[in-house]
């Protein structure tokens, strides 16, 4: 058998604790490292991502190995929506590119439930996918792109997650970045 171990913070969660657990998920999942992802998970974690289920942490590595071999330079911000004892609701955006160079924004709900070791129990993920509009350029001005990673920059701040309808476009005039909208 398995020994448990905590992850602090520890339910029942007060906004502080909610937000503190929130960045190390945040963290965790920026690694890219289905491992060390899978270990913040009971060992019979239920989910549900989309339209898939999966059960336990085997599973659960299976599927983010999946995942991130599919989005390619992943990068995510996650925020503390609501929370309520052992369970904490978060929204989130995050970037990536498939295999072809084509750029989305994907943008969602989850709700997670946890046990008294602080171990994700739960967790219960609705996305949506957005395509990032592509290149264009002109003889004054070129868009070099759509995609806020393609420099090693992180999205622009947690502000993306209030409007999923703004995609920040970087303008390129000469060596000098400004935001057109």
């Amino acid at each position: 058998m398995e020994a448990t171990q905590q992850r602090p913070p520890l339910p029942p969660f007060d906004r502080d604790s909610a937000v503190k657990k929130v960045r190390l998920a945040e963290d965790a999942w920026n690694t890219r490292d289905p491992e060390r992802v899978s270990l913040s998970y009971t060992v019979d974690s239920l989910w549900r991502n989309r339209a898939e289920f999966i059960t336990g942490r085997g599973a659960i590595v299976q599927f983010l190995r999946r995942k991130w071999n599919k989005e390619l330079d992943y990068r995510l911000i996650k925020e503390l929506w609501a929370v309520n004892g052992d369970r904490i609701a978060v929204r989130f955006a995050y970037e990536w590119h498939d295999d072809s160079g084509h750029w989305f924004r994907s943008y969602g709900n989850e709700n997670w439930e946890f046990d008294g070791d602080g171990l994700m129990r739960r967790r219960h993920a609705s996305i949506n996918d957005l395509p990032m509009v592509q290149v264009f350029t002109s003889d004054k001005v070129k868009i070099e792109s759509c995609d806020l990673l393609a420099t090693g920059s992180p999205l622009p701040d947690r502000s993306a997650l209030d409007d999923p309808f703004r995609i920040t476009v970087p303008i390129v005039v000469g060596d000098e970045h400004t935001d057109p909208l």
